[in-house]
């Protein structure tokens, strides 16, 4: 038995980390989850649908575009006219929804947009140029027991900037049911952008109003994100306390119970989505994400007692839908496994040829982690 504070070092061996500072061009009274700290409030101008094969000049200065319905969609920057770029489908969303193709588009600097499509619409983001608000202290006292360099830094939603008020109603009431699940299987995503990630913090905000707001998920989808230099983020709210993905309760095995995200389309319940920023259709994740990825992954395997080899028939305990695929899997094994998922590259073809032996690495690394068993009521 061990302490609801001890569980996050079993889950996941993080290292709490200082907050990555916002682009340099970009200034904040203080990195968020520092003391007195504040980040900016995300800025948005639902633009509804625009015509097609016109240039549109934004109505704030952008750090994200998000356009749903769109068959293609360029941006000019001081240098010009960019190419033409389709939509990067990857449907994710709330169990029980049918959800779009959504691209949300990095769009710093961009002075003009423009799409082809009819129907079109678009809401404008800026997640660094707002008002400031103050925002709780990150959790900072986390005991780690495995060595250093297993240890990825870790940001809680108060490291990165959340803003906790994406998950309510006007009225104050919460958006979502909190729902908990007993893990079942591990699934690897990439966010999919065109261009590398300049700032980790920003493009989160970004993804997480997206999601949340734009999207109306509630809150953003994935339990858990990775950006390139290995750090870690919280990602779906699962209670108030420190320990991220997991419930206040364990299941009736002892076992802890995974907060319901909205990553993979009729397939989230017991499902946990685990998001390395970037795009890996062409070159694959640094060697420090993908460090960071085995250890999550074992991490969750140890306390969820999976076998990173195995073969998993799942299903979901919300809808019954069923697919039997790898337990650690990747986003677009869940069509083939069952098409009613939505068809997707996710994550990637250099990522995806990696994950046979991910699940090796992983599978040796969780034979060394002592099993973890939450104790009831904590």
């Amino acid at each position: 038995m061990i302490s609801r504070r001890s569980l996050l070092r079993g889950a996941t061996g993080l290292a709490v980390a200082a907050p990555l500072s916002l682009a340099a061009s970009r200034s904040a009274s203080a990195a968020p989850g520092t003391a007195g700290a504040s980040v900016p409030e995300t800025l948005s101008a639902s633009r509804g649908a625009v015509p097609s094969g016109v240039a549109i000049a934004p109505e704030l200065p952008l750090t994200h575009l998000s356009v749903d319905g769109a068959a293609s969609v360029r941006l000019r920057t001081e240098n010009g006219w960019q190419p033409w770029r389709t939509p990067s489908v990857c449907p994710g969303g709330p169990d029980g929804r049918v959800v779009q193709p959504n691209m949300l588009i990095q769009a710093d600097g961009v002075l003009d947009y423009e799409v082809r499509g009819e129907g079109v619409s678009v809401v404008e983001i800026n997640t660094v140029d707002g008002p400031k608000r103050t925002v709780a202290a990150a959790q900072t006292r986390l005991p780690m027991n495995v060595p250093r360099q297993m240890c990825p830094q870790y940001l809680s939603r108060a490291a990165w900037g959340a803003d906790e008020s994406y998950r309510f109603n006007p009225d104050g009431t919460p958006k979502l049911d909190l729902k908990y699940f007993k893990v079942q299987t591990l699934t690897v995503h990439h966010s999919g952008e065109d261009v590398p990630v300049a700032d980790p913090i920003a493009h989160i905000r970004g993804i997480y109003y997206n999601q949340a707001i734009t999207q109306d998920f509630g809150d953003i989808g994935y339990q858990l994100l990775i950006d390139a230099d290995g750090r870690v983020y919280e990602g779906a709210y699962s209670d108030p306390d420190a320990v991220p993905v997991f419930g206040p309760t364990p299941g009736p095995d002892g076992l802890p119970l995974a907060v319901n995200g909205a990553h993979v389309g009729g397939f989230n319940g017991g499902n946990v989505g685990i998001c390395l920023l970037g795009n890996y259709m062409q070159a694959p994740p640094s060697a420090a994400a993908l460090r960071s990825l085995k250890v999550v992954l074992a991490r969750f395997a140890a306390t969820a007692k999976l076998d990173p080899l195995a073969t998993t028939e799942y299903v979901n305990p919300i809808s019954g839908k069923k697919a039997t695929l790898n337990t650690i899997t990747t986003h677009q094994d869940w069509n083939r496994a069952n098409p009613d998922a939505g068809a997707t590259l996710c994550p990637g073809d250099k990522l995806y040829e990696l994950l046979p032996g991910i699940r090796q690495d992983v599978a040796a690394l969780a034979k060394k982690l002592p099993p973890i068993t939450v104790p009831a009521g904590k």
